[in-house]
């Protein structure tokens, strides 16, 4: 098989750790929060962002609508780069790896348009992508086949020059029923791995 011509990367959980659960956690005691998340659908409002609902006013119209909630809620808006951290320092040294060898790099992610340029301003790798696909952009979400068939027909790629991680099996089997070639990352050392094994990296590149 030839090598992959580009790679994909999902940005939650492979570049950056998305883990609000952890967060609330912290804040409120592991009780509190299951408790928090059983009465108020937070995970159903960020999927709404992602898919281009505002960011602040559905957070904000959540909190009305849970006024016992209301100040948990709002930590969802306040404290959001606490959700969206630490750094998956292997996986962005991957990144640059694969930019300094000349590989196209494309990121491929549900995510809000607001949140979006909310991580970009703080993780500046994110801006060194060659073509960046966003949920609340496109206004479809992986992983519903439209926004892979908006990647192939945006970049020109075949699919099957497609190298794709992401960290949810789902994403994963829809690119590859299209035919891309998929990662399920489960850390990045699998994920350097995979990248070796299809020549698009030296093993001390990918270290």
């Amino acid at each position: 098989m030839t090598r992959p011509e580009a790679v994909v990367f999902d940005i939650g959980n492979v570049l950056i750790e998305w883990q609000p659960l952890r967060f609330y956690d912290r804040v409120l005691g592991e009780a509190a929060r299951r408790e928090l998340f059983k009465a108020v659908d937070l995970d159903g409002m960020n999927l709404s962002v992602d898919r281009g609902a505002d960011f602040g006013a559905s957070v904000a119209a959540l909190a009305d609508r849970h006024p016992e909630h209301r100040e948990a809620i709002l930590m969802w808006r306040d404290n959001w780069l606490e959700m969206c951290t630490p750094v998956i320092d292997h996986s962005v040294r991957l990144l640059s790896a694969l930019r300094a060898r000349g590989v196209p790099v494309f990121a491929l992610t549900n995510f809000g348009a607001e949140t979006f340029e909310i991580a970009r301003a703080r993780y500046a790798f994110l801006n060194d992508f060659d073509r960046h696909y966003v949920s609340a952009h496109l206004q479809v979400m992986k992983p519903e086949p439209r926004i892979y068939e908006i990647v192939e027909e945006d970049c020109g790629l075949a699919p099957e020059a497609l190298l794709f991680a992401d960290d949810r099996p789902e994403n994963i089997a829809a690119a590859q029923a299209r035919g891309w070639r998929g990662h399920l990352f489960e850390g990045p050392a699998g994920w350097a791995e995979r990248l070796v094994s299809e020549g698009l990296l030296t093993a001390e590149e990918a270290a």
